[in-house]
């Protein structure tokens, strides 16, 4: 055996492997917390399944399932990237986690690249199940699969930089208030379920310019219509991700 064949080889791995490492460590952490679940997973399901099958809200000419399907996957993308990462974020930033991995060899960035693509295969866990839930009621898809995945991605991007920015400047016990409150007003008022016709039209307006709204239009536009991309929603989007990243990276406290 030749000498040297024991000798330590001091130093952090490549940070790509880094990252895939960390990846893999927050989407089992993501997976595996049932509050998450609960919100990523079981209630657009449910929500999906109860609106499609029971005639509770008038969505229009069609079948219901047409109409709400790609609402159902807005509201997953925001579950996700929003009220979940702005949650699970808060609590590491609480008890201390961001400011022990800052210190480790993983840069901060590479952390939050981590903790993105997280979200991103969680998302992709979810439009899976919901698809294959929304074709058993009868869901008609329709339109170009890239434009879908253009605006799923401008809407994680969007619902990620709010996210960040909640966690990164709230306690953690506001966060989880915040970002549970923020979800089910958006569940109300963002087009997910109830169409935004039905409200009087100066709220319409408004209401139009909310992520969730310009995501769960824009989808419909493409599943439901066939239509091409919608810009007028892909920049409301652009606009939303640019702001809440931006913001983020300005105001995030680490401690």
């Amino acid at each position: 055996m030749s000498a040297g064949t024991f000798t330590p080889r001091p130093g952090a791995a490549p940070v790509s492997r880094m990252i895939v490492a960390q990846t893999a460590l927050e989407t089992r952490m993501l997976l595996r917390n049932g509050e998450q679940l609960l919100l990523t997973v079981i209630i657009p399901a449910l929500l999906l399944t109860l609106f499609s099958a029971v005639d509770i809200v008038d969505t229009g000419a069609g079948k219901s399932v047409d109409f709400l399907a790609p609402g159902v996957l807005a509201l997953a993308v925001m579950s996700t990237a929003f009220t979940g990462q702005a949650i699970a974020t808060g609590f590491d930033r609480r008890y201390g986690v961001l400011k022990r991995l800052g210190a480790s060899p993983l840069p901060r960035w590479a952390l939050m690249t981590a903790k993105t693509l997280s979200v991103l295969v969680t998302e992709v866990l979810q439009v899976a199940l919901l698809t294959v839930i929304a074709l058993a009621l009868g869901w008609s898809p329709q339109g170009d699969p890239l434009s879908v995945a253009a605006l799923l991605l401008l809407g994680t991007a969007a619902f990620s930089g709010l996210g960040l920015l909640m966690a990164g400047t709230l306690r953690a016990e506001a966060t989880l208030a915040a970002a549970n409150l923020v979800f089910l007003l958006l569940l109300v008022g963002g087009g997910v379920i109830v169409p935004l016709e039905k409200f009087p039209g100066a709220v319409q307006s408004v209401l139009g310019l909310l992520p969730i709204s310009a995501l769960s239009d824009g989808l419909r536009e493409v599943l439901r219509h066939g239509t091409a991309l919608p810009w007028g929603d892909a920049a409301v989007l652009a606009v939303w991700a640019v702001l809440g990243l931006g913001a983020a990276a300005k105001f995030f406290r680490w401690e």
